[in-house]
């Protein structure tokens, strides 16, 4: 009836019996340590739970740490570890508890893939140069909302101008139908003449086609034939 107690994902877990072989956890949490995190941990590539929390750790976290594609938890907080969050984060497909917090960490804060969900800005806390979604802090070059326009006009006045002309095309479509309307039947109601010669120039056109349509139906009975 063998038990152990284990933190992971930001609780108290109780494992016993047959279960204890499924753990795959390191905890040295509050133990005075001091030097930089040891790049070798991250060849332990089954490890499901890592914390490193409240001790006096400094340097980087190792950029490989994206090894790790099966830890669920991640606490390396209240150290002094300082520089850039390591992009490799974003292979950490299986990280469910991050703690970041009441570091020295600096820069943007990685995004992509299980990061997206993990969106609780206490993570990084305690950390006042880091910036980036979830923090409200914004990373220059990520606002440009009130970038001004160049002096001389750019592709929202080419738009703009664009759009003016389209709108005067329309507007002017209807009084040009009216207008060429009534130009060519106006003409054909005063002048008799020119009524006479249209009507005509009609009917003989409904006859040639009449006439081209008998021909093709006479062909088509003569092969059928």
């Amino acid at each position: 009836m063998e038990q152990m107690m284990v933190v992971a994902k930001g609780q108290e877990l109780k494992y016993h019996g047959g279960t204890i072989h499924y753990v795959k956890s390191i905890d040295l949490s509050a133990n005075n340590l001091v030097g930089g995190i040891p790049e070798e941990i991250t060849s332990l590539v089954a490890l499901g739970t890592l914390n490193f929390s409240m001790n006096d750790l400094s340097g980087c976290i190792p950029d490989n740490i994206g090894n790790l594609r099966w830890l669920e938890t991640l606490d390396v907080s209240d150290n002094n570890l300082s520089g850039l969050i390591p992009q490799s984060f974003s292979s950490l497909t299986s990280l469910a508890h991050l703690n970041l917090s009441y570091n020295n960490l600096v820069g943007k804060i990685p995004s992509g893939y299980q990061l997206q969900t993990l969106d609780d800005p206490s993570i990084y806390e305690g950390n006042p140069l880091l910036c980036g979604l979830p923090l409200p802090t914004k990373c220059p070059g990520d606002d440009t909302s009130n970038v001004s326009p160049p002096s001389g006009g750019g592709l929202d006045d080419d738009d703009n101008e664009n759009d003016l002309d389209m709108a005067w095309f329309y507007i002017s479509m209807g009084p040009g139908f009216v207008v060429g309307f009534w130009v060519v039947f106006g003409t054909l109601l005063i002048k008799k003449s020119w009524r006479h010669v249209y009507f005509q120039f009609l009917e003989n056109m409904i006859e040639s086609i009449a006439l081209k349509i008998a021909l093709g139906v006479a062909r088509l009975g003569r092969r059928r034939a």
